[in-house]
């Protein structure tokens, strides 16, 4: 090929790495000497630091940072040098060999160390410091590495990032070839961060034809896969047709034709007939099986719950109300309100239930009400809430013990719970607050696990958002004409009148602009320039609030923003948060990962599900602190808000992301001391009336807003549209549609 031209030479850093594409630049080493690094940019997919590399491409120079050299493709050569093997070693490349172990390995065995790792790694033993357990590791990390690297040589002309080729190779081992090459659409199901796109772009590049059935039904269940991503149950049929016809393009006849045969595979997808939005005339839903399965029998535990004869505490069916509300005055030293009764009369008679309401509307007395009336007649009370931090507050509370719904169930590798129907709690009361969080699947789950003739009460506010997964459980329980009883509190106590927090929160969520002058709690900053109010936001949290108010940055103060993108948004701020309250420090060891630098003080939150982390699975949301890093074990430990400690491989840190800022979405069911929001302009599409309100009813103690009036405006005038797609409210009212 014309102007190709070959470079030799070692990979000394990665400067800047896409996860997404490969597209790295690096400086490499070509041995010129006086410290002179060349900059290499393209796909460098799968090389390390430390590593020798051969490649092919074109030279070129670039406005900004001079001469540069174009990487078409690369191999790898392994470094016959002391110093390059010592640098190979110590890039972190093989696991349990960090830059101290790699220095005395170097030392003793010279320029034959890496012949010892590959032919004879027992006799690691002979160098000071290395145990057998430590000397097995690495001969295991050295064979993985070696396979990883053909995976990678393999995806290489795809583009599919470092990352998702060492998680193709830990799921399918010495198959990943096979699987990539034959059954390209299978990773889009099986590994995590490969979508429909993804799998899509490598089978294109193994031949699999544009109209292959197999990519058409991996289409199909991708645009419902990304449905549930948006809330929603299922997709109206006709809807589902064109999003997929846009998405593949391709003919209308064959994606019908397709759907047809999916939906009579085991794991395709079902079709239902289902009342249309508001009651119109009914859809053809197209459901995935795991969320029909979920709504089929989430519906049915629960009219078998409220229909069941049985009654596990029988001892409020003619109890002595008057008496019973006097004994709990005298333990509380307080009275209930008249709706306030009412939720605790129901709560201890039904079976289900729903108590709802705003902020200051007396919610955590009511449940405080109904455990201490449970327990003075001794029934076994469980409570629980969808996150950590909901679970510690409603324990404050109660003064009982409360946790995490999924630690409650006892939720094992894939997501099986240890209780379910077949084995329930042994529970006569479950109460679960914050349920406006609770998805599908996991509503599902606990429901099952409820005893015959047990109570369960749901308590959250219907308001805020709804769950980040599919669904919208609360609001389907609260639906006119269903069977569950519930109580909604509307009456603001005087003691919550006092705060501008809740006085807001009521009039935003009423459609009211908030007061933002002469209050202790609530400010707003106003800044028009979206950049500005992004630097501003960093001051007022890092710096200004914690000067005045004596609160920690780290943990006392959260910044919510409406969206992830935009100068504004929590992937920019989350980078200035970082250098304000854990900025890099010689002495202190981090670790680069895509786009993101982490290191031991970093506020981080889990993106995924992940069932085979920590005691019962570390979850979406769930927020912590880095404790430890370790380059030599590569390693990092994180302190959950559960008090859990749980370990993350630096190969899979993309698990991980920075939690100084946080989507709105991300921060439900948690609550902080401050928060500071940014309402801009750039947000527009996004600013919603319910993400506000959410978002102020996350505060405590108070609420700084940063941005300009129009957005905040706009914010309060937005009511959101649209219902999620789901048929829980109307299978509750007992229809059973016809399948076909």
């Amino acid at each position: 090929m014309a102007n190709m031209a070959v470079v030799e030479g070692v990979l000394e850093r990665i400067t800047y790495a896409n996860e997404e594409n490969g597209y790295t630049v690096a400086r490499v080493d070509t041995g010129r000497g006086a410290g002179d690094l060349l900059t290499v940019v393209g796909s460098l997919l799968g090389a390390q630091a430390g590593e020798s590399l051969r490649m092919e491409g074109r030279w070129g120079s670039h406005p900004q940072y001079g001469k540069q050299f174009t990487v078409e493709n690369y191999t790898t050569v392994l470094p016959a040098t002391i110093q390059g093997i010592r640098r190979y070693l110590g890039s972190g490349l093989i696991k349990g060999i960090g830059p101290r172990i790699a220095e005395r390995i170097v030392a003793h065995f010279g320029t034959d160390t890496l012949d010892v790792i590959e032919q004879d790694p027992g006799r690691l033993i002979e160098v000071e410091g290395l145990g057998p357990k430590r000397t097995k590791l690495i001969g295991a990390a050295w064979e993985e590495q070696k396979a990883i690297k053909e995976v990678m040589v393999f995806l290489q002309g795809v583009g599919v990032s470092t990352s998702i080729a060492v998680r193709i190779y830990k799921k399918y081992a010495d198959a990943s070839i096979s699987v990539v090459k034959n059954q390209p659409y299978r990773l889009a199901a099986d590994v995590w961060g490969i979508g429909f796109l993804t799998a899509d772009r490598i089978a294109q590049s193994v031949g699999i034809p544009h109209d292959s059935p197999d990519r058409v039904k991996a289409g199909l269940q991708y645009a419902l896969s990304q449905s549930s991503d948006q809330g929603h149950c299922f997709l109206p049929e006709q809807q589902l047709i064109g999003d997929a016809v846009k998405l593949l393009q391709v003919d209308t006849g064959l994606v019908i034709d397709c759907l047809g045969e999916l939906a009579g595979e085991e794991e395709g997808v079902v079709r239902e007939q289902v009342p249309g939005p508001d009651g119109g005339d009914p859809v053809t839903a197209v459901y995935l099986v795991p969320f029909h399965r979920a709504e089929l029998s989430l519906s049915g535990q629960l009219l078998r719950l409220l229909r069941s004869e049985e009654d596990r505490m029988p001892a409020f069916r003619d109890v002595d109300w008057e008496r019973a509300l006097g004994w709990l005055r005298g333990r509380t030293g307080a009275e209930l309100a008249p709706e306030q009764e009412e939720a605790v009369k129901l709560a201890l008679t039904r079976k289900a239930a729903v108590l709802t309401g705003g902020p200051g509307c007396g919610k955590s007395f009511t449940v405080r009400s109904i455990v201490e009336l449970a327990r003075a007649k001794g029934a076994k009370v469980i409570l629980a809430a969808p996150t950590g931090r909901a679970a510690k507050r409603l324990a404050e509370l109660t003064g009982a013990e409360a946790s995490t719904v999924h630690r409650l169930l006892e939720l094992k590798p894939g997501g099986d719970a240890a209780y379910d129907r077949e084995r329930p709690l042994d529970a006569d009361l479950i109460v679960v607050d914050e349920a406006s969080m609770l998805d599908l699947l996991l509503a599902n789950k606990l429901v099952k696990a409820v005893p015959p003739g047990a109570h369960l009460l749901f308590v959250g506010d219907v308001d805020q958002l709804p769950s980040v997964g599919a669904g919208e459980v609360l609001r389907d329980l609260l639906a006119e004409g269903g069977p569950v009883p519930a109580v909604r509190l509307t009456r603001i106590f005087r003691q919550a009148q006092q705060s501008g927090v809740v006085t807001n929160a009521h009039r935003i969520n009423s459609g009211t602009p908030p007061l933002t002058q002469g209050l202790k709690d609530f400010f707003l900053f106003v800044e028009d320039d979206t950049e500005e109010a992004g630097r501003l936001t960093v001051d007022v949290a890092a710096r200004r609030v914690p000067a005045k108010f004596g609160l920690d940055p780290r943990r006392d103060v959260q910044v919510l923003a409406p969206m992830h993108r935009g100068p504004a948004g929590a992937g920019t701020l989350n980078g200035l948060l970082q250098q304000a309250i854990t900025p890099a420090r010689p002495d202190l060891p981090e670790k680069r990962f895509g786009g993101r630098t982490f290191r031991v003080g970093d506020k981080v939150t889990q993106i995924r599900n992940n069932y085979d982390k920590g005691a019962n699975g570390v979850f979406n949301g769930t927020v912590g602190v880095v404790t430890a890093l370790d380059p030599d074990d590569q390693r990092l430990t994180v302190r959950t808000d559960e008090d859990e400690e749980v370990g993350y491989d630096f190969d899979e840190l993309d698990e991980l992301a920075h939690a100084y800022a946080v989507t709105i979405h991300r921060s439900q069911g948690s609550e902080y001391p401050a928060v500071v929001i940014p309402v801009t302009t750039s947000a527009w599409m996004m600013l919603q009336r319910n993400l506000l309100y959410t978002a102020v009813t996350r505060a405590k103690k108070l609420v700084v807003l940063v941005g300009s009036r129009k957005a905040l405006g706009q914010a309060v005038r937005t009511v959101s549209a649209g219902r999620r797609c789901t048929a829980l409210d109307h299978r509750l009212r007992g229809h059973r549609p016809p399948q076909f």
